[in-house]
């Protein structure tokens, strides 16, 4: 079995995982992450060859990295110049960092065009579906499969919190989904966003991954690939760009993650915090979308579950990862280690690219809740499984929210 893996949306078709990557120390440099360092990028692959414009405050009130700022991130590996030019698209192991204060992300305006958004494709090597009939923990029958539906559009209406999410790996520009959350520290003006561990750092072979960004309602239209050719950019990302300022991942995920779920699976989750990429008038994600959901740390047992509905961006065969799919089933069970959280699982036929997707079930105070995200399933994708949210995700939860509280 193997995490619903990113898809990669390179023209080349690699099958890689998620991530990004640089280094920052300091509480101090980490003020660096709620800055922005802008550039075009018409190209698929290039950032951009045109100079930065100016360090400071630009012309529309957007704040620029001080010169100062940038001295002390190179200090730290981190060249914003060579960034912009390119440099994010080196992926030298010496440099791809593991710790959570590590994670830099600065905005590459337009760096996420409707062709680099659209080129999804499928991984070409699936792993196949490992033997699970020994496990120690509990695992209920291998539920049958359920059919994907294409959610109603425009998702916006129906699914306002889901969207895509796009960022960059060593094999390729990848793919994911994920859901705007609520913060506690800003009610009705989150800019949090869940999503899979998976879909931001490797885990054990790696570190995070580079240029995250967050399309709400992607394609909310439901348009076909070749409509989505010509289509205008309010009908590809109607809700703007996204980008992640702060991400967090589990300390397990990071420790034990693999290409194949691995002991960290129970723990595939993760949480960012994004800003828009052209800057903005103080509106949140929250505000822009309409909507956001709450996350249940104490989800009842699947027995006293009647049903989940998992959402997602699903892009290999039958599926092209243009448009939003659900499937709902009642949860089972699945250990992997008997001495790891116990999974859920449902039937589904969605496949990868459904990476990070949420899951919503009736919460403890009766309403809608998130309460996991799609992480593993297996390579004939007849179901899925997601982590249980406990205080392990709480943790993770909270310490964005606390992050930004002040801002």
């Amino acid at each position: 079995m193997r995490p619903i893996r990113p898809m990669s949306t390179a023209r080349r078709g690699a099958s890689a995982r998620h991530g990004m990557s640089s280094a920052l120390g300091a509480a101090s440099i980490a003020v660096a992450l709620a800055l922005t360092a802008t550039a075009c990028a018409p190209g698929e692959d290039n950032a951009s060859d045109q100079p930065d414009q100016s360090a400071g405050s630009s012309s529309d009130g957007r704040i620029k990295i001080p010169d100062d700022l940038k001295e002390r991130l190179k200090e730290r590996g981190i060249d914003m110049d060579k960034w912009r030019g390119g440099e994010w698209k080196n992926w030298d192991r010496a440099t791809w960092l593991r710790e959570a204060r590590d994670f830099v992300n600065p905005i590459i305006q337009g760096l996420w065009d409707a062709d680099r958004m659209r080129d999804a494709e499928g991984p070409q090597h699936p792993v196949e579906e490992q033997d699970i009939s020994g496990d120690a923990g509990v695992t209920d029958p291998t539920p049958r499969p359920v059919g994907a539906r294409a959610v109603k559009t425009p998702y916006g209406d129906s699914a306002p919190e889901a969207g895509k999410l796009f960022f960059d790996g060593p094999e390729g520009s990848m793919v994911c989904s994920a859901t705007v959350v609520k913060d506690p520290a800003h009610p009705g003006k989150s800019n949090m966003v869940w999503t899979a561990g998976h879909c931001v750092h490797a885990g054990r072979t790696g570190g995070w991954y580079r240029n995250i960004a967050f399309a709400p309602s992607y394609n909310n239209d439901g348009l076909s690939t070749t409509e989505l050719g010509s289509a205008g950019k309010e009908q590809v990302t109607p809700h703007g760009m996204w980008w992640a300022d702060w991400a967090q991942t589990s300390e397990q995920w990071m420790a034990e993650g693999a290409s194949t779920g691995g002991a960290g699976a129970p723990y595939d989750f993760a949480v960012i915090h994004v800003t828009p990429e052209k800057g903005g008038t103080g509106t949140s994600l929250e505000e822009t979308v309409g909507a956001a959901l709450p996350v249940d740390f104490n989800a009842p047992a699947t027995a006293d579950i009647a049903g989940m509905t998992a959402s997602g961006y699903p892009a290999t065969g039958p599926f092209d990862g243009q448009k939003l799919y659900q499937c709902q089933d009642k949860p089972g069970r699945l250990s992997l280690d008997a001495d790891a959280p116990t999974m859920y699982r449902l039937g589904c036929t969605m496949t990868g690219g459904a990476s990070g997707g949420g899951w919503v079930a009736i919460g403890q105070d009766r309403r809608p809740a998130l309460v996991s995200n799609t992480s593993i399933g297996p390579a004939d994708a007849g179901w899925l499984a997601g982590p249980r949210l406990g205080d392990v995700a709480k943790g993770v939860y909270d310490m964005v929210s606390e992050k930004f509280a002040g801002r």
